[in-house]
């Protein structure tokens, strides 16, 4: 599930695709159900989980500390997209024939730079995450090695994407 980039006008396109053998209700409880949401992805909050409504990256660092970002665009287990930064990610869920769903994670970026890989390297171990989660297993930290391998994947995607 590498993700691929794509330079597209003044922005770089990358986009995850996750085919899922899970309903599209059951995956969109992942993504927006706080109590499921932080087991993927422990940093994010929903706060007013809408359109023009908003969220927090939580910064788990001990303190209170957040970054508060809009929901720019939601439609009920269809999309959600928020600001990341100044870019932005729209997670896209849709039906397949046999009952399943395919989730895609898009992250428009402005400018990609020394930073991308390992934020792409992150969503990529978060997704496989949400999928372990949809499957009934929970991880208790945050595979670091397995992400520091990803980092490397990642680098060599986004250098190509800058030639």
């Amino acid at each position: 599930m590498l993700a691929t980039i794509q330079k597209h006008q003044s922005v770089y396109i990358v986009q995850f695709t996750c085919p899922l053998s899970h309903a599209i209700s059951e995956v969109w409880a992942v993504l927006t159900d706080n109590g499921k949401l932080q087991k993927w992805m422990s940093n994010l909050e929903m706060v007013d989980l809408k359109k023009n409504g908003n969220m927090r990256f939580n910064m788990n660092n001990g303190t209170d500390a957040f970054i508060e970002m809009a929901i720019t665009d939601y439609i009920e287990q269809e999309v959600l997209e928020f600001e990341w930064g100044k870019d932005s990610v729209r997670f896209m869920l849709s039906p397949t024939c046999d009952d399943g769903s395919i989730l895609i994670l898009r992250e428009t970026i402005g400018q990609l730079s020394d930073h991308t890989p390992k934020d792409l390297a992150g969503w990529h171990i978060c997704l496989e995450q949400l999928s372990d989660l949809l499957n009934g297993i929970v991880h208790k930290e945050f595979p670091m090695e397995a992400w520091q391998n990803r980092v490397a994947e990642y680098t060599l995607l986004v250098d190509e994407a800058e030639k």
